[in-house]
């Protein structure tokens, strides 16, 4: 697909860590939202190729929220995996550089939202990802 969406993140610390904050059920719950209204109350991650990786994502004033769901289909420890989610795929790539480590994720759109809109979307939740792990 030629239209898919990638956003990326320079992170103050090493791949092992970056890898293991990304991955980890534990840190998911404390970046995985896009804006402060919002928090990740639950998160579960099979890491394995055909395993099943849960978000569930809510507004904190309980007015909205859902389930995000994906299934592996690739993964290289310490290095990227990629997964489908609703007919769509993303792909998430781990590299280290001068001292930090690059993440870039790049997944296909969907049609309901604009392009922007999307890409923003998923860029704040990249960079609260960032802002955590470079803190904690």
């Amino acid at each position: 697909m030629d239209n898919r969406i990638t956003v990326t993140a320079s992170i103050n610390a090493d791949k092992a860590k970056v890898w293991d904050y990304y991955t980890n059920p534990t840190h998911i719950v404390n970046w995985n939202f896009a804006d402060p209204s919002w928090h990740c109350p639950a998160a579960s991650n099979d890491m394995k190729v055909g395993g099943i990786y849960k978000a569930r994502m809510e507004a904190k004033d309980g007015s909205f929220g859902f389930d995000f769901e994906a299934v592996y289909t690739e993964i290289h420890d310490n290095e990227s995996f990629a997964y489908q989610f609703g007919g769509r795929h993303a792909a998430i790539v781990f590299k280290e550089q001068s001292g930090q480590t690059i993440v870039t994720v790049t997944f296909d759109p969907e049609a309901q939202n604009p392009v922007e809109m999307q890409q923003q979307g998923w860029q704040a939740i990249l960079n609260n990802f960032k802002k955590y792990t470079e803190t904690n």
